[in-house]
């Protein structure tokens, strides 16, 4: 397995194909994929936090990751967002996990749990939405310097 650069058309191609409950994302600081005798097997699409107040510009998140089930794609991944993210400057690269998901590819790539949240909707009445996502409780997990 190899870690490849790929597009956000491709990276959104992918998770579209792929992914169980999210949908493509809108931007990116980088994506990353990872490449299996030739074949994409995953890919990581990195860009600026969702929550403001960790968006300090130093800070960003791994907004999708997504495999085609190929084993150890979600670590090494991981990892590689890791080492992009601090070979430009990055001091902290963060994520979120449903509370049905275990996070043992994060703990393997060295990453630790950081808090829980409660979840909610982003629809209020000031600003009308519809909720495309999961809107339960999710387990933020960082790495940092």
């Amino acid at each position: 397995m190899k870690i490849i650069p790929v597009s956000l058309k491709d990276a959104n191609a992918f998770v579209a194909k792929y992914h169980r409950h999210h949908k493509p994302v809108q931007g990116h600081k980088f994506s990353i994929g990872l490449e299996y005798h030739g074949e994409l097997v995953g890919v990581a699409i990195v860009g600026r936090p969702v929550a403001r107040h960790r968006d300090d510009g130093r800070t960003l998140e791994v907004t999708r990751l997504c495999t085609n089930g190929a084993k150890n794609a979600c670590s090494k991944l991981y990892a590689a967002a890791w080492r992009a993210c601090r070979a430009m400057g990055y001091t902290r690269l963060g994520t979120y996990i449903l509370d049905s998901e275990s996070g043992t590819s994060l703990r393997a790539a060295g990453w630790k749990e950081i808090y829980n949240t409660r979840g909610r909707s982003w629809d209020c009445q000031s600003r009308p939405r519809t909720d495309k996502h999961p809107i339960g409780p999710k387990t933020l997990f960082q790495v940092e310097i």
